[in-house]
């Protein structure tokens, strides 16, 4: 047999020769052994003096220059067309037994006869191997050896139980001499537990047809069993069985090892099996086989991935048809929220299929679960599909039907028709908050702001200020001021204060006339930001502060300074508030009365010294005195405090004779102390004033006594000539000050001082100091 992308042709022991196409139809017959061209006129024939075992033609038959052919049977003979297109032989190979086996693949020609295999090497006309069989006890006739080429250099050798695949390399120069210059390797050999009928390679494996025997189990006498196709992976010493079928074809219990055959097609991976009564077409599984197995053992999953994975190979099947496969297998066994899920990556942009599926689902009562999962936006699905989702959730979950709402888009659905249904639910349960909030936002969609923010309003919801930013609703809630404060005075009032040109602070104010405590937290804020905006409210401010805020009066009086001081101070007066009181009086220049205040009415000696030290009054000082003098407590606070801004003595000359005073000792050690701690910094500071005045003089002294350049570009100050003549050997005098100005001696005005020290007129009359000196030169 030999094999064609496009048929099989077969020769029978009587000399006959079948052509099939690849169905197993028989397309042609032939009774004589011939070679002719199928598709032309070209034919060959001659009457041969010997069987003919086998017949290979040259791989490039078709063109003129390779026009050749090898016969085997007791000789090999190579049939070349020469002169006058006359075909001549000539023997290659004879004399050990006959050959039954030749393939020719190039330039090289492998044959099988008794003895081994040979290969002749066409360019060379040289025979570059001889591999001998291994196991001679098996007759050739019986177990013929088989033969194919993997490429142009790899030959596989099977005989009997072994494998030999060989290599043909080139010998290298230095090696030649007489010998042929290529060789043949053996690169890998291996034995297999069965007899070898055929061999063809698969990629980098070995597809094996094997000749099988066994034991009947009924008998217990060997037998023939189905023959064995197998694919191996060829180890150096061992091969790997990857995978292996026994095949049935008809009378296998008679066949012997030579009846079977293996060809093959190297175009699409085909493989045929020849056997006395059959011809078994195997192929190499694809990815149509492997996901078909997968379909079959319901591994949906792994056959949408095989697919995704192959679809530009496959022919056999769709994606969309495996993965709707899928969903309904994962809906048959009721995972609904999976076979949702998957929905998105099966149906895709398909909107037909899509709102084939949600109706599906509606049947099943299932509508929920494909919601998660439906299309948003490109594609969108006819807005029936949406609101019978939103339906669904109505009637039976109120939280999910807020959840779809808020998610979904508003233009996916007819609005008007939801908010009808909404409004037909919350007449059967009106204050229902889930149902009240989720209309709020359908009207928010329909543009319809105000009614929004009224339920929002009511619920007390967070998005209300968001609502009224995002969409400007401010004149709205001109006359909800009041509401906003109780629901969130604190957002409330920055959301005020921050949009004062659309809602002004006299109409917050107003507003809020009636709730004092809130405009009290509406102005505070107002002052915080801005001590003068609200400046009007002041007046206003200092009661609400000795209502609502007492802790933040003291401050408000202190920087404000639109507060009218009267006004504040009655209002303290009359509510007791001593510190707030003692603040206005001094504030207004009363300070002996509010330091009165403090020591009578606070009794804090503390206090006291410290309103003393911030006035720096001396009469305050005496007041204080005065008030503590038949105090001891106070007596103690004053020696321990008042060192530092008035004499101690003023004080002690006034204590009466006998008065026990508490600690009297410790502040009389403490006194000294700070005396003590005043002559020394005041020692310290002297020295370092010396040490600064004594360095610095030494600064200026070295300053003075550095030399001036004088050079041609030098002028006089006084006769604006140049301050060097023109003649260097005449002798000159010129006078230099520190301060860089010069004069040509006879030019400097003469001193009217008795003084012998000269000072430079220019810096003299601009009131420099000392460092105008002169620096005399002469030459």
């Amino acid at each position: 047999a030999t094999v064609h992308q496009a048929f099989l042709a077969l020769g029978t022991h009587y000399g006959k020769v079948y052509l099939l196409d690849v169905q197993g139809n028989i397309t042609q017959k032939f009774d004589v052994v011939q070679v002719f061209g199928l598709y032309s006129a070209e034919e060959f024939h001659e009457t041969f003096d010997c069987p003919i075992k086998i017949v290979a033609v040259h791989p490039h038959f078709v063109r003129s220059h390779f026009k050749q052919f090898v016969t085997g049977g007791k000789k090999l003979l190579l049939y070349e067309r020469g002169w006058m297109n006359r075909w001549k032989p000539s023997v290659l190979h004879e004399g050990e037994g006959n050959i039954r086996n030749v393939k020719w693949r190039g330039h090289l020609i492998a044959w099988a006869n008794n003895m081994g295999v040979k290969i002749l090497d066409m360019i060379s006309k040289q025979r570059i191997t001889n591999v001998p069989r291994d196991d001679i006890s098996l007759r050739p006739d019986m177990y013929p050896c088989s033969l194919c080429w993997k490429d142009n250099l790899t030959l596989i050798i099977g005989w009997g139980n072994s494998v030999k695949i060989c290599s043909v390399k080139e010998r290298h120069a230095s090696e030649m001499r007489d010998l042929p210059n290529r060789y043949v390797e053996i690169v890998f050999q291996f034995d297999t537990e069965f007899y070898i009928s055929g061999l063809a390679p698969l990629c980098d494996q070995l597809v094996i047809l094997s000749y099988v025997k066994e034991i009947s189990e009924k008998t217990e006498v060997e037998c023939c069993a189905r023959p064995r196709l197998d694919i191996v992976q060829p180890l150096p010493e061992s091969c790997e069985e990857i995978s292996s079928d026994a095949l049935t074809v008809r009378g296998f219990q008679e066949n012997e090892c030579r009846d079977y055959h293996l060809e093959y097609s190297e175009g699409e991976s085909l493989f045929y099996i020849i056997s006395p009564r059959d011809v078994v077409v195997a192929k190499e599984r694809d990815q149509d086989d492997h996901i078909d197995w997968l379909l079959e053992k319901k591994k949906y999953e792994e056959a949408l991935m095989a697919a995704e994975i192959s679809q530009k190979t496959i022919k056999k099947h769709k994606i969309l048809d495996i993965g709707l496969a899928y969903i309904n297998h994962l809906v048959e066994k009721g995972e609904y929220d999976m076979a949702a899920r998957k929905c998105q990556k099966i149906l895709g942009r398909n909107t037909e299929l899509w709102e084939f599926e949600v109706y599906k689902f509606k049947e099943i009562g299932q509508l929920k679960a494909i919601s998660r999962y439906l299309p948003r936006r490109d594609p969108v699905l006819k807005p029936l599909i949406y609101e019978m989702v939103l339906h669904e959730f109505l009637e039976s979950d109120y939280e999910g039907f807020a959840t779809l709402i808020k998610e979904w888009p508003g233009d996916l659905y007819n609005n008007t028709i939801i908010v009808q249904a909404v409004v037909d639910h919350l007449k059967k349960d009106p204050q229902n908050r889930t149902l009240l909030r989720t209309l709020a936002e359908l009207y928010t969609y329909d543009q319809r702001y105000g009614r929004a923010l009224e339920i929002y309003l009511t619920l007390r919801h967070k998005d209300v200020f968001q609502l009224i930013h995002k969409h400007n609703l401010f004149s709205s809630i001109r006359d909800k001021i009041v509401l906003l404060m109780d629901f969130d005075s604190e957002k409330a009032v920055d959301m005020l204060l921050d949009n004062e040109d659309k809602i002004s602070i006299d109409r917050v104010v107003e507003e809020l006339e009636n709730r004092p405590e809130l405009q009290h937290v509406y102005l505070h804020k107002l002052f915080k930001r801005d001590h003068h905006k609200g400046q009007r409210y002041h007046e206003k401010q200092i009661s609400l502060y000795a209502e609502y805020d007492r802790p933040n009066l003291l401050p408000f009086l202190r920087d404000s300074t639109h507060c009218p001081l009267e006004k504040a101070l009655e209002i303290c007066q009359q509510r007791s508030f001593v510190e707030e009181t003692v603040y206005l009086l001094s504030r207004m220049g009363n300070s002996r009365s509010a330091l009165k205040m403090i020591m009578e009415e606070l009794q804090d000696v503390d206090k006291a010294i410290e309103f003393a030290k911030e006035q720096d009054d001396g009469e305050l000082w005496e007041d204080l005195i005065l008030y503590s003098i038949d105090k001891p407590p106070f007596i103690t606070g004053l020696l321990n405090n008042i060192g530092t801004h008035v004499d101690p003595i003023l004080l002690i000359h006034r204590i009466k004779e006998g008065m026990e005073i508490p600690n009297l000792r410790d502040s009389l050690v403490k006194i000294l102390q700070d005396y003590n701690l005043q002559i020394l910094l005041r020692e310290g500071c002297k020295k370092i004033l010396v040490a600064d005045s004594l360095s610095l003089l030494k600064k200026m002294h070295r300053t003075q006594m550095k030399g001036v350049l004088v050079d041609e570009e030098n002028i006089c100050e006084s006769c604006l000539s140049p301050i060097l003549p023109s003649d260097a050997s005449k002798s000159f005098n010129v006078v230099v000050f520190h301060c860089r100005h010069m004069f040509h001696k006879e030019c400097l005005p003469v001193s009217n001082t008795v003084s012998p020290v000269q000072f430079c007129n220019i810096c003299s009359a601009k009131h420099r100091g000392p460092g105008s000196a002169i620096l005399e030169m002469k030459k």
